[in-house]
Protein backbone atom coordinates (compact mmCIF):
# COMPACT_ATOMS: atom_id res chain seq x y z
CA UNK A 1 0.00 0.00 0.00
CA UNK A 2 1.17 3.15 -0.78
CA UNK A 3 2.41 5.82 2.10
CA UNK A 4 -0.14 8.64 2.16
CA UNK A 5 1.07 12.63 2.49
CA UNK A 6 1.20 13.86 5.88
CA UNK A 7 2.03 17.01 5.24
CA UNK A 8 0.25 19.47 1.89
CA UNK A 9 3.16 21.55 0.04
CA UNK A 10 1.11 23.88 -2.12
CA UNK A 11 2.42 25.39 -5.75
CA UNK A 12 5.73 27.80 -6.56
CA UNK A 13 6.52 27.23 -2.72
CA UNK A 14 10.44 27.84 -2.45
CA UNK A 15 11.89 25.86 0.53
CA UNK A 16 15.29 26.87 1.48
CA UNK A 17 17.99 24.34 2.84
CA UNK A 18 17.50 22.36 6.04
CA UNK A 19 13.67 23.13 6.40
CA UNK A 20 12.22 20.60 8.52
CA UNK A 21 8.56 20.47 8.37
CA UNK A 22 6.98 18.34 11.46
CA UNK A 23 3.76 15.82 11.03
CA UNK A 24 0.36 17.12 9.37
CA UNK A 25 1.29 20.93 8.73
CA UNK A 26 0.04 23.08 5.35
CA UNK A 27 1.76 25.68 3.46
CA UNK A 28 0.09 27.23 0.94
CA UNK A 29 1.09 28.11 -2.64
CA UNK A 30 3.52 30.97 -3.32
CA UNK A 31 4.87 30.76 0.22
CA UNK A 32 8.47 31.37 0.66
CA UNK A 33 10.39 29.51 3.37
CA UNK A 34 14.36 30.42 4.01
CA UNK A 35 17.14 28.10 5.24
CA UNK A 36 16.87 26.36 8.40
CA UNK A 37 13.86 26.84 9.21
CA UNK A 38 11.18 24.43 11.44
CA UNK A 39 7.43 24.53 10.72
CA UNK A 40 5.76 22.09 13.89
CA UNK A 41 3.27 19.72 13.73
CA UNK A 42 -0.41 20.72 12.43
CA UNK A 43 1.07 24.14 11.39
CA UNK A 44 -0.93 26.20 8.60
CA UNK A 45 0.87 28.54 6.77
CA UNK A 46 -1.10 30.19 4.45
CA UNK A 47 -0.76 31.19 0.61
CA UNK A 48 1.77 34.41 0.37
CA UNK A 49 3.92 34.06 3.50
CA UNK A 50 7.38 34.26 3.77
CA UNK A 51 9.58 33.05 6.55
CA UNK A 52 13.12 34.33 7.17
CA UNK A 53 16.11 32.00 8.20
CA UNK A 54 16.50 30.14 11.13
CA UNK A 55 12.66 30.76 12.18
CA UNK A 56 11.04 28.22 14.07
CA UNK A 57 6.87 27.71 13.76
CA UNK A 58 5.70 25.63 16.79
CA UNK A 59 2.83 23.32 16.46
CA UNK A 60 -0.78 24.44 15.53
CA UNK A 61 0.23 28.39 14.63
CA UNK A 62 -2.15 30.14 12.21
CA UNK A 63 0.16 32.31 10.17
CA UNK A 64 -2.56 33.89 7.64
CA UNK A 65 -1.82 34.95 4.06
CA UNK A 66 0.77 37.79 3.35
CA UNK A 67 2.65 37.44 6.31
CA UNK A 68 6.04 38.18 7.04
CA UNK A 69 8.31 36.68 9.58
CA UNK A 70 11.96 38.10 9.63
CA UNK A 71 14.72 35.69 10.43
CA UNK A 72 15.77 34.06 13.64
CA UNK A 73 11.68 34.82 14.66
CA UNK A 74 10.47 31.99 17.30
CA UNK A 75 5.98 31.82 16.90
CA UNK A 76 5.23 29.91 19.81
CA UNK A 77 2.19 27.10 19.77
CA UNK A 78 -1.15 28.02 18.76
CA UNK A 79 0.03 31.14 18.02
CA UNK A 80 -2.21 33.17 15.31
CA UNK A 81 -1.79 35.46 12.86
CA UNK A 82 -4.76 36.79 11.49
CA UNK A 83 -5.53 38.33 8.30
CA UNK A 84 -9.18 40.11 8.25
CA UNK A 85 -9.72 43.07 10.81
CA UNK A 86 -13.49 42.70 9.50
CA UNK A 87 -14.47 39.23 8.20
CA UNK A 88 -15.51 38.29 5.71
CA UNK A 89 -13.95 41.07 4.43
CA UNK A 90 -12.14 40.78 0.59
CA UNK A 91 -9.17 42.95 1.21
CA UNK A 92 -6.83 41.37 3.38
CA UNK A 93 -3.69 42.40 5.28
CA UNK A 94 -1.25 40.15 6.91
CA UNK A 95 1.25 40.66 9.98
CA UNK A 96 4.53 41.70 10.02
CA UNK A 97 7.23 40.16 12.23
CA UNK A 98 10.61 41.71 12.08
CA UNK A 99 13.95 39.81 12.87
CA UNK A 100 14.76 38.48 16.11
CA UNK A 101 10.88 38.79 17.64
CA UNK A 102 9.41 35.76 20.02
CA UNK A 103 5.98 35.44 19.49
CA UNK A 104 3.87 33.67 22.65
CA UNK A 105 2.09 30.90 22.51
CA UNK A 106 -1.82 31.05 22.09
CA UNK A 107 -1.25 34.79 21.41
CA UNK A 108 -3.26 36.64 18.55
CA UNK A 109 -2.13 38.86 16.34
CA UNK A 110 -4.57 41.51 14.68
CA UNK A 111 -4.23 42.06 10.38
CA UNK A 112 -1.92 44.99 9.96
CA UNK A 113 0.04 44.82 12.92
CA UNK A 114 3.57 45.51 12.78
CA UNK A 115 6.03 43.32 15.41
CA UNK A 116 9.28 45.23 16.22
CA UNK A 117 12.61 44.22 15.60
CA UNK A 118 13.95 42.40 19.03
CA UNK A 119 10.15 42.53 20.78
CA UNK A 120 8.08 40.16 22.82
CA UNK A 121 4.69 38.99 22.66
CA UNK A 122 3.95 37.05 25.99
CA UNK A 123 2.15 34.23 25.86
CA UNK A 124 -1.99 34.66 25.24
CA UNK A 125 -1.50 38.17 24.55
CA UNK A 126 -4.22 39.85 22.52
CA UNK A 127 -2.13 42.32 19.84
CA UNK A 128 -3.88 45.05 18.22
CA UNK A 129 -1.58 47.92 17.53
CA UNK A 130 1.85 47.66 16.26
CA UNK A 131 5.13 46.69 18.91
CA UNK A 132 7.64 48.76 18.80
CA UNK A 133 11.17 47.41 18.42
CA UNK A 134 12.95 45.93 21.46
CA UNK A 135 9.75 45.92 23.76
CA UNK A 136 7.67 43.01 25.67
CA UNK A 137 3.84 43.15 25.60
CA UNK A 138 1.45 41.52 27.72
CA UNK A 139 -2.08 41.21 28.27
CA UNK A 140 -6.03 41.68 26.40
CA UNK A 141 -5.23 44.38 24.87
CA UNK A 142 -1.53 43.60 25.04
CA UNK A 143 0.64 46.98 26.55
CA UNK A 144 4.21 46.90 27.01
CA UNK A 145 5.71 46.17 30.53
CA UNK A 146 9.80 46.18 29.88
CA UNK A 147 12.45 46.25 27.60
CA UNK A 148 13.79 43.26 26.05
CA UNK A 149 17.12 44.24 27.75
CA UNK A 150 15.39 43.66 31.00
CA UNK A 151 13.25 40.33 29.43
CA UNK A 152 17.02 38.60 28.60
CA UNK A 153 17.92 39.60 32.35
CA UNK A 154 14.82 37.48 33.78
CA UNK A 155 15.41 34.39 31.22
CA UNK A 156 19.14 34.13 32.31
CA UNK A 157 17.73 34.31 35.58
CA UNK A 158 15.17 31.53 35.62
CA UNK A 159 17.63 29.61 33.53
CA UNK A 160 20.40 29.88 36.53
CA UNK A 161 17.30 28.75 38.91
CA UNK A 162 18.09 32.29 39.96
CA UNK A 163 14.00 33.83 39.34
CA UNK A 164 12.56 32.60 42.52
CA UNK A 165 9.31 35.11 42.38
CA UNK A 166 6.20 34.86 40.17
CA UNK A 167 6.97 37.40 37.16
Amino acid sequence: MPKKPINFIGNNVKLGKNVKIWNFAYVGSNTTIGNNVMIGSLAHVDYDVIIGDNSRIEGSVYLAPKSRIGKNVFVGPAAVLTNDPYPPSKKLAGVLVEDGAVIGGNSVIKSGVKIGKNSVVAMGAVVTKDVPANTVVVGIPARAVYSRVEYNKRMKAWEDGELRKKN
